[in-house]
């Protein structure tokens, strides 16, 4: 059994990261789900959410938006829309994200097509707001 994971992060514009960790915790559509070394074969779908990963005693945080986890061979393969680490998160930028989703929702009924969609970006900036204040020092 390896000692650590291979973790290839990627969306459809570039590779984010490919790294060896020894943890990482993901969150699925059914809840967050952590995976070690040894983990068995896994292929699961991801919500919006925060990926953290450990390397020793640090651990990383990456707002994620919609996705797929595929665990194999002690690799961690995770495909998803968009991946910001913590420290590329411009947080100035998440909040007024943040406030203009919770303004579109005020204006809007659960009917509206619009809705659904301004709910999502709600999540997501939420999630970038809350990844932005983990930045790893």
């Amino acid at each position: 059994m390896a000692e650590k994971l291979k973790l290839e992060l990627v969306t459809p514009y570039k590779r984010v990261l490919s790294e060896e960790v020894d943890e990482v915790t993901a969150p699925g559509l059914v809840g967050e789900f952590g995976v070690l070394p040894g983990h068995t074969p896994l292929l699961t779908t991801l919500r919006i959410g925060e990926l953290t990963y450990k390397q020793g005693n640090r651990a990383f945080h990456v707002a994620v938006n919609w996705g797929y986890v595929e665990v194999e061979d002690d690799t961690v393969t995770v495909l998803v829309e968009t991946a910001e680490p913590a420290d590329q998160i411009d947080l100035a930028r998440a909040k007024a994200a943040l406030s203009r989703a919770e303004e579109a929702l005020r204006k809007l009924s659960p009917e509206d097509k619009q809705f659904k969609v301004m709910e999502c970006a709600l999540e997501r900036a939420l999630i970038r707001v809350q990844v932005a204040g983990k930045k790893t020092h």
